[in-house]
């Protein structure tokens, strides 16, 4: 069983159906980042130079051939960050920053052995956000990004070439505590386990050959 396999009551999550309300029971004060704004930043890169930080295993033997890349998730950056708020719109401001995509690259080295190189990506941003007044939590400028990275090639003195679109999500968010109402706490059906029944057509044969009779 689970949530989505079969069982499908009123307090589980999916599609509402019905009135909203049937089976509200509770206000519940959550913890959460409150999402003020946010924003989407697509960029194209064509024969990038990244230059790499560290290899794994240390000293491959040159050259290289490139694999593939892929960024780093969960540990993307803003740095030299600066929120300049409008005199004219104290709600909104100007937000400038370099997101810097931390990327993993996989290649062989010249005898075959295979290693991976950590590279960073910097995309400098400059858009106008919505931002809450001043407040004893300050909100913070957060990035999520995603990237692929469809071809690349080793040019040599620890850096590689590559092609990458980048989507970046830039958010204002605070961390706070929300009412909210609900419908109570989830009940958690017992795990279904995964079983290819590989035995089931062997024992529903019959113990013994059936004799046919004889015409």
């Amino acid at each position: 069983m689970s949530f989505f396999s079969s069982n499908r009551t009123t307090r589980c999550p999916g599609p509402m159906t019905g009135n909203p309300l049937n089976g509200l029971c509770e206000k519940a004060c959550l913890e959460v980042k409150k999402v003020f704004d946010a924003c989407q930043k697509q960029v194209q890169e064509v024969n990038a130079p990244v230059t790499v930080t560290s290899y794994n295993p240390d000293s491959p033997t040159q050259p290289l051939t490139y694999v593939s890349t892929q960024a780093i998730a969960g540990a993307t950056e803003i740095r030299n960050l600066v929120v300049d708020r409008f005199d004219d719109k104290p709600c909104f401001a100007r937000v400038t920053g370099d997101v810097v995509v931390p990327l993993e690259i996989n290649y062989t080295d010249a005898n075959g052995v295979a290693g991976t190189a950590l590279a960073n990506i910097t995309v400098n941003t400059d858009v106008v956000l919505y931002v809450p007044q001043p407040s004893v939590f300050p909100f913070h400028i957060e990035a999520l990004v995603s990237a692929a990275i469809p071809d690349g090639e080793y040019i040599g003195n620890n850096q590689f070439s590559l092609d990458m679109c980048i989507t970046i999500i830039l958010k204002v968010v605070v961390e706070a505590e929300i009412l909210v109402p609900t419908y109570g706490y989830c009940p958690i059906p017992t795990c279904q386990d995964y079983t290819k029944d590989v035995c089931n057509g062997f024992f529903d044969l019959p113990l013994y050959p059936q004799q046919n009779q004889v015409q």
